[in-house]
Order: structure tokens, then C-alpha cells, then sequence
């Protein structure tokens, strides 16, 4: 089926249900896990030189706001750093959704060499050499520490880091309102197809789909889009769906960072994927719905956990 059909034709379905669902209270969890979990996140004794969290990568709302990200050794990553607020939500992680769960993500940047760079052996050593740490597995599992358990507190902690209470959350749930040139940009949102990949609670992050679908995108050799993954000529430049959640913060854009300003995601994405070129007008109010998806910072980033 011809994509731009197949596009149309998920949108249409999306315009009889609710397109955007609120984000949920974060639940009850274990604190003495989550705080685990926070300080492992934190700590670069995790990686090859000591040098690299993995906050290293996402400080700032979760992202990284450098284009590519610096890991061990000062090398650069090769994809803009995802967010990892909210992304409990993704149904998948990584652009080209090569892992099936936080559990899975964590390997990747903690054994790539231009990331973190450590193995699991290592990981283990060095949580085994630390009385503070021992002390604390011990406290928490009732076990010595392992690379098992590493990664266990650090999803415990990340599944707390959802961003509720947005203005259009609040919309949602009539206990907000939005100005009309919000609600303008929202039906605009809606109108021109940006929802038919642009959904669910993450507004975003539940499928994968190609930059690019209708007016051909630049292409990077060496990416890691679907086929990297799939080595297929049809997977190029298909990437998950990137959670439109906070994207007021989350600058710069993209899995190559090639915008800066929301203004130019619109634009540009209004052109690849839609073949439209819109009307400044309703790039402003596009942008202005966009605006009221900012949450709030979750607790157990921002507070200690106690």
C-alpha cells in the first residue's frame, strides 16, 4: 500500500477516537529502589574513564542538548540523545526501536565503546568494591550487588519520570482551557495528517515510521534507522516516532538535530511527510498547541528521593 495512503487512512481512523490520551500520575513505587536507581544514573564511575553518566547524555529535560552527545574518551555518539522522560511510554526504545523495553536499552550506551564503554563484569566490580553500594543492594534486594540489579534500580527510577500535568492534559480533562489560537493549532495538528503518526499518551513514541514519506528526506549512511537493523531498502530513514511531550524543551530536533527551533520541525516535517507547505499563520498556532504539551518536571528528578 502506497504510504501516503496508508498514512491518510490511519489518520482518518484516528479522527473517531481520542488522538491524545493524558498522562498518567506517576504509581506508588519502592523510594529506597528509585533513589538507587537515581544515584546509578548519575554516577560516572559506571563507564570505561569514569568520566560519563548516564545523565551525561540526558541533563536537560531528559536530553542532551549538543547534536551528538560526548561519551568516553571525549568521542561522539552518532544520533541525537532521545529523552528519557516519558519514554516508559514508548512501546519501543532507540530511533530504530532495537530495544523492546528500558531493561534492554540500558546495554546499549552502557557497552557502546563511544558511550560508556564498560561491560557487565566491570559493572559488577566496581558496585562489589564499594562499601556504600554493597550496603545498599543489601538493603534493597537483600542480595550483592550485579549487573542484573544495576540495571533493575535504574528502570525502577526511569519509570518515574513522567512529566503529568500539562496544560492540554488538563485541557483534556476540563479542568484547563485553551486559548483559540491553541485550539487552532490543535485542529490544524489534526487536520493536516500530524497525528496519524503523532498520538497516544507520548504523542508519539507507539510506531515506527519514515522521515520523509511523501518528499524524500536526506539520507545518512551509517544512521541507525530501521535498516540498520533490517538491512531492507524500504526501512531507510524509518525511525520510531519521536514523543512530541515536552518538545518545547527538548531542542535540538530530529535523529540528526537539524532543527533548532520548533518552528523549523514544523516547517520541515509539514514538508517531508505531508508534501504541504503551510501557511505562517497556522505554523504559529501549530507551535502554540505544541507549546501546551509541557509537563511537570518529574520529583525524583528534581527533588531528593525520600
Amino acid at each position: 500500500m502506497n504510504k501516503t495512503i496508508a498514512l491518510f487512512l490511519l489518520f482518518t481512523t484516528l479522527l473517531s477516537a481520542e488522538i491524545i490520551t493524558p498522562i498518567p500520575d506517576v504509581k506508588p513505587f519502592d523510594k529506597a529502589k528509585v533513589a538507587l536507581g537515581k544515584k546509578l544514573f548519575f554516577d560516572t564511575n559506571f563507564s570505561k574513564d569514569r568520566t560519563v553518566s548516564c545523565a551525561s547524555c540526558h541533563s536537560d529535560f531528559g536530553t542532551d542538548r549538543r547534536a551528538l552527545s560526548i561519551g568516553v574518551e571525549n568521542k561522539k555518539g552518532i544520533i541525537h540523545s532521545s529523552t528519557v522522560f516519558n519514554a516508559v511510554n514508548n512501546y519501543k526504545q532507540f530511533y530504530n526501536g532495537r530495544a523492546a523495553n528500558l531493561n534492554e536499552q540500558i546495554d546499549g550506551p552502557i557497552h557502546t565503546d563511544y558511550e560508556m564503554g564498560i561491560s557487565d563484569q566491570d559493572v559488577e566490580n566496581n558496585l562489589n568494591t564499594s562499601k556504600e553500594y554493597k550496603a545498599t543492594f543489601k538493603k534493597v534486594y537483600n542480595q550483592v550487588p550485579s549487573y542484573k540489579l544495576f540495571k533493575d534500580a535504574i528502570v525502577a527510577f526511569e519509570e518515574t519520570l513522567l512529566t503529568p500535568n500539562s496544560r492540554f492534559d488538563r485541557f483534556l480533562k476540563g479542568e484547563d482551557s485553551l486559548t483559540q489560537l491553541e485550539k487552532d493549532g490543535f485542529n490544524s495538528f489534526k487536520e493536516h495528517g500530524c497525528a496519524a503518526c503523532h498520538n497516544g499518551v507520548n504523542v508519539g513514541g507507539n510506531s515506527m515510521q519514515m522521515i520523509g514519506s511523501v518528499i524524500e528526506y536526506p539520507y545518512i549512511e551509517g544512521q541507525q534507522d530501521l535498516y540498520a537493523l533490517t538491512k531492507k531498502e524500504m526501512d531507510k530513514n524509518v525511525f520510531r516516532v519521536p514523543s512530541l511531550r515536552n518538545i518545547n524543551k527538548t531542542a535540538p530536533y530530529f535523529h540528526d538535530a537539524s532543527a533548532s527551533t520548533l518552528e523549523e520541525v514544523v516547517i520541515k516535517m509539514s514538508y517531508y511527510n505531508l508534501g504541504t507547505i503551510l501557511e505562517d499563520k497556522e505554523t504559529e498556532a501549530i507551535i502554540a498547541f505544541l507549546k501546551t504539551l509541557d509537563g511537570d518536571i518529574p520529583k525524583t528528578w528534581s527533588e531528593d528521593v525520600k
